[in-house]
Formats: C-alpha cells, sequence, structure tokens
C-alpha cells in the first residue's frame, strides 16, 4: 500500500526480492493534475502499472466492505505500507497472518506523522534514517522491526534528502521482508513514548517566510520546505504586475556572516543590500538581495518568481532590482 514516489521505489525493491510475491497493490484513486486537470494515477500505481501489476485497486477508503473484500481474496501473508495516505483501522491491521507493517521515513520515536524528512531538516538534525515497524492502532507507535541510517548534510534539500531515504526504505523493507519469511527478525524494540515527537501535515501557506526568525531557522527551512511547500515570500507593490501577486519562491539562501552596522537597526523583511556580482575577495558565495532577519541576515541565491522559471540572485536583481529600505 502506497501513493508517493517513496513507495514505488520501495515496490521496486520488493520486486526485485526472490522469495517475495507481490499478489495486490493499493494505491490512492487517480487525482486531477497538471494544466489541464487531467485525472493522474500517484506514482505508485503508475510504477505497478508500467511494470506489469495488474491486482491494484484505488480506494477512496481503504477499510470499506468492498476493499476489504479484494484484500481478503488475495489472501496476502503481510501487508507493506509506506506513504499511504490513509488510516488503517483494526480489522484491515488484523486481517493478514504477519499482520501489517510500515516503513517510515525518520528513526522513530522522532518524528511520527507526515513530513519527518522536512522535521529533521528544520530542526538541524545530523543523522536520520528508516524505521520499518509493526503497525498498530497509533500514528506510527508501534514496534521497531528493522532501522537504517542516513547522513543529513549541511546543504542537503527535503527533496534530495527523501531520495536517497526512498532507496535505503526500499533496502530494508525487503530486507525485513526476508527476515519475516525465514522467521529470523530480530527481536522487536518498543517505541519510547517519552521520547516521540511529531511531524504535523505541511499546508501550502507553511512555506511563508517569517522573517523574525533567526537567519539559521529561514536558511534551514527553505532546504527543508524545498521542493514542497516551498518557502516564498512577496515582493514590493512596484514590481507586481496586474494578475501577479508578487509571490517569489526562495530555492536557496545562505546565512551572511558578518553583519554591517547599518543593518542591525533594520527591521526583518528589510533589504539591506542587493549583491548582483561577486568581486574578488567578497565573502559571499552567491549572488542576490540580502533580507535582514530576527538576529542576522540572509542571502537569497536561487529564486522562483511567479509566473517565471528558477533564476540565481544575480539574474533576478536584473529583473527586479530591489533596494535598500524595501521590504519583503
Amino acid at each position: 500500500m502506497g501513493s508517493s514516489a517513496a513507495s514505488a521505489t520501495c515496490l521496486r525493491a520488493i520486486l526485485r526480492e526472490r522469495g517475495l510475491d507481490v499478489v495486490g497493490v493499493v494505491t490512492q484513486p487517480d487525482r486531477p493534475a497538471g494544466r489541464g486537470k487531467a485525472l493522474t494515477p500517484c506514482p505508485c500505481k503508475a510504477f505497478a502499472v508500467e511494470h506489469g501489476i495488474t491486482s491494484v485497486i484505488t480506494p477512496e477508503n481503504v477499510n470499506s466492505e468492498e476493499a476489504m473484500a479484494q484484500i481478503r481474496e488475495w489472501r496476502p501473508d503481510v501487508i507493506a505500507v509506506v506513504a499511504f495516505g490513509q488510516f488503517l483501522k483494526e480489522p484491515l491491521l488484523k486481517l493478514p497472518l504477519f499482520g501489517c507493517i510500515n516503513c517510515h521515513f525518520s528513526l522513530l520515536p522522532k518524528y511520527r506523522g507526515a513530513s519527518p524528512v522536512v522535521a529533521a531538516i528544520a530542526a538541524g538534525e545530523k543523522l536520520t534514517g528508516v524505521s520499518v515497524i509493526r503497525m498498530g492502532i497509533g500514528m506510527d507507535d508501534g514496534p521497531v522491526l528493522l532501522q537504517s541510517y542516513e547522513p543529513i548534510y549541511s546543504d542537503a534539500t527535503g527533496g534530495e534528502l527523501m531520495e536517497g531515504l526512498s532507496v535505503t526504505g526500499g533496502v530494508t523493507l525487503a530486507k525485513a521482508l526476508r527476515l519475516m519469511s525465514s522467521n529470523a527478525l530480530p527481536p522487536e524494540v518498543k517505541q519510547s513514548e517519552a521520547d516521540a515527537t511529531y511531524a504535523h501535515k505541511l499546508k501550502k501557506t507553511d512555506g511563508l517566510v517569517d522573517w523574525s526568525s533567526p537567519a539559521l531557522v529561514i536558511e534551514r527551512r527553505i532546504r527543508a520546505y524545498s521542493p514542497w511547500p516551498g518557502c516564498y515570500a512577496f515582493l514590493p507593490e512596484r514590481f507586481r504586475r496586474k494578475g501577479n501577486s508578487g509571490r517569489v519562491v526562495i530555492a536557496k539562501a545562505e546565512i551572511v556572516g558578518r553583519m554591517e552596522d547599518s543593518w542591525r537597526s533594520a527591521k526583518p523583511g528589510t533589504v539591506v543590500a542587493a549583491v548582483s556580482s561577486r568581486p574578488k575577495g567578497q565573502q559571499y558565495s552567491g549572488t542576490g538581495p540580502i533580507i535582514k532577519c530576527g538576529d542576522t541576515a540572509v542571502m537569497l541565491t536561487e529564486l522562483k518568481p511567479e509566473g517565471g522559471s528558477l533564476m540565481s540572485g544575480a539574474d533576478f536583481l536584473r529583473g527586479r532590482p530591489l533596494s535598500p529600505g524595501e521590504t519583503l
């Protein structure tokens, strides 16, 4: 059971494992996508169909009697769940002989919930990983069967880290199923409720930058929220055309290490400098507008204006020459 690209990667790993037989795939229903809003399958369904799996169902409610009847017909020994997007109720959890297991993209009990990868980067974690757990009624609170570890590099984005964790998750999930089939799983490890933290489901509006936050918090969040929901701000009124809100997505930023004395009195969100080139000996590694934050400042080095494409800070300033004193 899965829906995302990570689910598809895990399904691929299972299909490559000898001795594991995929008797069925359950994904989310096709949803409108693209400019034409045509019904489009989720990545997991698209992968399954492409690889010749014909036993695919897409129920709106996986706990419905119709969905349950089909799953009973498949007679699964175990159900593997990866980023599926629906809660499984007790009758479904108890349906397979060996229960249901879940591949979650964090080192549980840290970051239970919908956005563990984003939360780990935003919190400044240096290490994360995947946890394969036996599913219970609670959210991601079942005993841990296997865990694998993955470093978080200082320039990693949410998308990049998720891509790596998807591969790690597929390998770990397939290993857990292989060990389960030979009755060789290590003893289950109960999660510590005292150490549990939660990562809430993100909304598009969560990406609006709060410039009163410290520069480090803002820089981490910009990386964590790439590619979705994306961090964004709004340009001054003079750059907004008819039908354009002035919204600009901030794809990359760097913390400015040395503050100029003239910047210290500026309010958060104020443009304090606009660096359109990198002269010899300059302290910055990139180019772009420098914005005052709650403590120091950040330079916005890659931006995507509304209706435009991704560009460097220098190219952005050529088309939108922000002046010191203006605010985002």
